[in-house]
């Protein structure tokens, strides 16, 4: 009777070391997936900024580009893709599809921002307009705090990614459905470049 419950109690040992390492290997995957969870957020809120400063810097262009309306269209079209898209990833930041349409949503519109700047820079008016040159300095300061936000979710991202591919850690992945996370990164090399915003 005395070598069964030494049996006993060493496999309940063996039994709640597996269950508390499991435990521990499932909060850490909850943990990294939160962490860049959050860091989607602070994404999000800089392209808000970015998205509600867009109609601003149309609405001060349309004055001065009244033969450019289809510029100032298509500019307006992109940046309402690039808002749906993105409401899309912030409701499922796990989802790759959600960050792909993202993805090609904002190198649309820094393809048309970038046409809207080439223009704006051919008119003089445009140019010495205060209004519009303190648009184009808060977007230039939202571009840069985008730029960092990304980097900070793509971080927490490899970060998530390789936890989740680790062994052991990919049974716990495999087991609990702690799919893989998308990075945010842009698909084509000229979208690599922030739109360019100086009048100087």
């Amino acid at each position: 009777m005395g070598l069964a419950l030494v049996v006993l109690l060493v496999g309940l040992a063996v039994l709640a070391l597996a269950v508390l390492w499991l435990v521990g290997v499932y909060n850490r995957l909850v943990t990294l997936r939160n962490r860049f969870k959050n860091a989607w957020a602070q994404i999000d809120v800089q392209l808000k900024r970015r998205y509600d400063l867009i109609p601003n810097l149309v609405e001060t262009a349309k004055g001065y580009l009244q033969h450019e309306r289809g510029t100032l269209e298509d500019v307006i079209a992109a940046r309402n893709a690039a808002v749906q898209a993105s409401g899309r990833v912030g409701v499922d930041p796990t989802n790759p599809d959600a960050m792909k349409a993202l993805i090609a949503a904002e190198g649309t519109l820094a393809g048309t921002l970038g046409r809207l700047f080439a223009l704006a820079e051919a008119y003089p008016d445009l140019k010495a307009n205060q209004t519009m040159a303190q648009l184009m300095e808060e977007l230039t300061s939202t571009e840069n705090k985008i730029a960092f936000a990304r980097q900070a979710y793509n971080d927490a991202v490899m970060n998530y990614n390789t936890e989740r591919e680790r062994f052991p850690s990919n049974l716990v992945a495999g087991m609990f459905n702690f799919g893989p996370a998308e990075l945010f990164q842009v698909q084509k090399p000229e979208e690599r470049e922030a739109p360019r915003v100086s009048f100087a």
